[in-house]
């Protein structure tokens, strides 16, 4: 069988039609992402990622969701409790080893929640370390403002995926947190020298470099490449986050459909990928779009391919036994001492 191709593909509804099977059929990407218009209730959540994965025809097809909790949050009430975002971990009246504990159950539930419906993949955890001044586009949704403790809550929340089965997805490497505008509408850039991000921002994404799996920033940074986002930057792909930062794992792009890039969808993804990115990101589900940038997408072969197989490893097998209820009953318990 033929490796996939390497881009991951959104859907437009709650069900596929057959203009999308037939795309995806013929297209191979390696996997999925679900938004909210892709959800409704358990049972319907569970009979979309059947089908995607049988328009493949392949059981392992990662299946993508942004669930950090707060106001990213795709699966909710009323089918699914709704979740904090980062920063209600780090406001914690616990110690930091308190904190992370409650963030690492966080995520374990939310790693049940994602299994029971067929999603093996959460863009979690967030790892950009906002500074004063910054658009709010992650504000909250950071851990913390002192890369140390972002680095900890961080780990607790991707190991806490990891034991339910569900590989996390870091981001926004190397940093989102400086970003004065949203990447979703513009293209941020960072005039922060090499120095200051070395201190505040790469930190978080040094100390999780085991991790398997790693999303881009549609971020401009002047003191590296001022030319191009990292997204689409050789100069930041290998030297910092290859290089400095020390990431071995699959490299994802942020969504190509985002306002911070230029060009056509091909040309979107033919820079992320010559500039060393592993697999593109095509969220919003037009076919149109999604066409491009699969006649751009190779099949996944060599470092991309392993790392593909590396980050599957991870969650092979059956997640160790888990008491929910108890689980969740002390994760509320913990939140509401705090509120």
């Amino acid at each position: 069988m033929a490796s996939p191709r390497a881009f991951i593909a959104g859907c437009a509804g709650q069900s596929l039609t057959a203009e999308e099977v037939a795309f995806f059929r013929d297209a191979d990407p390696l996997g999925f992402i679900l938004f909210r218009r892709n959800i409704a209730d358990p049972d319907q959540v569970r009979a979309l990622t059947a089908a995607l994965r049988e328009a493949v025809g392949r059981a392992d097809a990662p299946v993508l969701v942004d669930q950090e909790g707060g106001r990213v949050q795709r699966l909710g009430p009323p089918h699914w409790p709704r979740y904090p975002a980062g920063r209600a971990y780090g406001r914690l009246a616990a110690d930091l080893a308190g904190r992370s504990a409650c963030a690492r159950t966080g995520a374990r539930l939310i790693a049940h929640d994602l299994r029971s419906v067929g999603i093996d993949v959460d863009c979690l955890p967030v790892l950009d370390v906002p500074v004063p001044g910054a658009h709010d586009i992650i504000g909250d949704r950071a851990y913390d403002t002192d890369p140390a403790a972002v680095a900890v809550l961080g780990r607790a929340a991707a190991e806490g995926l990891l034991a339910g089965g569900v590989l996390p997805v870091v981001k926004h490497i190397p940093g989102h947190g400086r970003a004065g505008v949203d990447s979703h509408e513009s293209l941020p850039r960072v005039s922060a020298s090499l120095a200051e991000l070395r201190a505040q921002d790469f930190p978080p994404f040094r100390a999780l470099a085991d991790m398997p799996i790693a999303m881009t920033a549609h971020v401009v940074y002047e003191a590296i490449d001022p030319d191009r986002p990292a997204t689409t930057s050789p100069l930041v792909v290998s030297e910092i986050i290859r290089g400095e930062i020390g990431f071995g794992g699959l490299l994802l792009t942020d969504d190509l459909s985002m306002r911070a890039l230029s060009g056509s969808f091909r040309e979107r993804a033919e820079a992320a990928l010559r500039a060393g990115v592993d697999v593109v990101l095509h969220c919003n589900g037009d076919l149109a779009e999604a066409r491009a940038v699969a006649e751009a997408a190779p099949r996944l072969s060599g470092e991309s391919a392993r790392r593909v197989a590396a980050a599957q490893a991870r969650i092979a097998g059956p997640p160790p036994a888990f008491d929910v209820v108890d689980a969740r009953r002390g994760f509320e318990a913990a939140l509401a001492e705090a509120a």
